[in-house]
């Protein structure tokens, strides 16, 4: 399960600074089967210290995490959704990933012209929310003349896609993101399926000075508290910090994370709370070959979580053999969990729990 997020901001806010520290990290999930991307594509293994913890009891070759791929997506000027700029082609590269990391600029530079010049975290939000919902809102008259045509022919399912595409679009006009409304779940799901940008979750990344970390300052906090009420996440960084972060070895990282007060590069929380912001969570395989996490949604089930390694696990799943870390780190190795019986059976309706070591038996 690729998880895509796209990085969004107006231009001069340091979103390329981020995008070429993320990439510079590049390295660090070499072991990941899948890192020849695109060269807007930069790659974040999602880190997580289950997986050493299991490499204590299970000796293998290699650990691969879990990744966030982060799309570059071109600079995004005032009038996007009529054509200006790259237009089109920005909205398009939206339209193709999970959630939006929307970076916003809280630093003051008189050596970076801000676009609109001055800084101003919740105008330049302002400016990225209109266009992305002038952009719906084209989508949705499109949905509404289909909509209207299908209904017509007195289709019971074409006048049930009406009134949701009438309440959508009735959201939209009064200048809401589609993901504020509320609908049912099945609604939801349909609506999903629809190419909203403004459905999709966001993460707001507050770009400040070096001075401001690691709390951040008087325009983050305007940014959190934005974030608070939409329900959005928020990571506070400085890109220049996690640029020169990216650049030096394993050794020296923790004596400059801690001059800046900092246990942690930002770019680790970033892919966490991408995670999170999409309701997803991590499983994990182990063997002599590799440790390895596996991204599914919170609630799938076991055959769902064997299809992300591959689809023939969940056509033919039958059972998953199933224990915790915690069983791991008290019996010291799979076999001591089996004869002191706490290795689970678990068949096709069990819902898989954040953090299960698991073994798929599946038949072709």
């Amino acid at each position: 399960m690729a998880l895509s997020v796209g990085i969004v901001g107006l231009p001069n806010v340091g979103k390329s600074t981020v995008f070429n520290a993320l990439t510079a990290g590049k390295a660090e999930a070499a072991n990941y089967p899948f890192c020849t991307i695109d060269p807007n594509v930069g790659i974040v293994p999602v880190p997580d210290a289950r997986l050493k913890k299991i490499e204590k009891h299970i000796k293998t070759q290699k650990i691969i995490p879990a990744i966030v791929e982060i799309v570059d997506i071109a600079g995004l000027v005032k009038g996007a959704s009529q054509g200006e700029g790259l237009g089109n082609k920005f909205l398009a590269n939206i339209r193709e990933t999970n959630a939006i990391l929307m970076m916003v600029r809280c630093f003051d530079d008189p050596n970076v012209i801000h676009v609109a010049g001055s800084v101003d975290p919740m105008r330049d939000i302002d400016v990225i929310d209109l266009e992305l919902a002038l952009a719906d809102v084209e989508t949705a008259e499109k949905r509404l003349k289909k909509a209207q045509g299908a209904a017509k022919t007195g289709s019971k399912e074409g006048k049930a896609e009406l009134a949701v595409v009438e309440k959508v679009f009735a959201h939209l006009q009064a200048g809401k993101a589609v993901r504020s409304l509320e609908l049912p779940d099945d609604d939801k799901k349909q609506v999903a399926t629809w190419g909203f940008l403004t459905s999709k979750p966001v993460l707001y990344c507050c770009n400040v000075g070096e001075s401001d970390l690691p709390k951040g300052n008087q325009w983050s906090d305007l940014v959190r508290e934005r974030a608070k009420k939409e329900g959005a996440g928020v990571v506070v960084l400085c890109g220049k910090v996690e640029a020169e972060l990216a650049e030096v070895g394993e050794e020296d990282r923790g004596e400059l994370l801690a001059s800046y007060g900092l246990e942690e590069p930002a770019l680790a929380t970033l892919a966490r709370e991408c995670y999170r912001l999409l309701g997803l969570q991590s499983y994990f395989t182990a063997g002599e070959k590799e440790v390895r996490a596996w991204t599914i949604r919170k609630g799938a089930q076991g055959p769902e979580a064997a299809g992300v390694i591959h689809t023939d696990f969940e056509k033919g799943f039958i059972r998953a053999q199933v224990y915790s870390l915690a069983d791991l780190e008290q019996y010291g190795s799979e076999a001591a969990i089996k004869a002191a019986g706490r290795l689970r059976m678990e068949g096709k309706e069990y819902v898989v729990q954040d953090g299960d070591i698991m073994h798929f038996l599946f038949n072709v």
